[in-house]
């Protein structure tokens, strides 16, 4: 848990039965444009699947993570197990309306780069919408240090930027 940051939660993925399940599912049905539709099984398998996921505790905010070794089928993390090496890939960030402008999305990015220069991963990676655009989530990014790597488009009407962003190994949690 990040020092000072009491509202983020630790979701264990092997209990992910005590996580705010439906919570995170209502978050990601409002948000699956930009996401992706879930069901209660597919989220079950994800966090299962995750090398970090992130939640408070009430499911308004949560954050599910893959490490380029992940049984995972996502064609946006599969481009990036391609091409890269050692990573981190956040498949979805999603905070609640109510929540934004809090910090709470750079304080669950700072969990994901502090677990990846523990790991001696290189980068955290992931994809924002370019089609539909999602303007919102690519100015967030790039203030984070994010830079495009390519672009594809992994579903009919859906074009993504694909971004990463270097983590020097000093980072922490501390």
């Amino acid at each position: 848990m990040m020092a000072g940051r009491r509202d983020i939660a630790f979701i264990d993925p092997a209990r992910s039965a005590a996580a705010p399940l439906a919570e995170m599912l209502a978050l990601n049905e409002r948000h699956k444009t930009q996401t992706s539709p879930l069901d209660a099984a597919r989220l079950a398998a994800l966090l299962d699947a995750s090398s970090l996921a992130r939640a408070t505790p009430d499911g308004a905010a949560f954050l599910i993570a893959f490490d380029e070794g992940s049984d995972y089928d996502s064609p946006n993390f599969l481009w990036f197990r391609n091409r890269l090496e050692r990573f981190l890939y956040v498949d979805r960030i999603v905070v609640a309306e109510s929540l934004r402008g809090r910090g709470i999305a750079r304080a669950l990015y700072g969990e994901a780069f502090a677990a990846a220069a523990l790991a001696g991963r290189d980068r955290v990676v992931c994809e924002v919408n370019l089609v539909p655009p999602n303007r919102g989530s690519d100015a967030f990014h790039a203030a984070l240090g994010f830079a495009e790597v390519g672009r594809g488009a992994p579903a009919p009407g859906k074009v993504v930027r694909y971004l990463a962003r270097e983590v020097a190994k000093r980072e922490t949690t501390s």
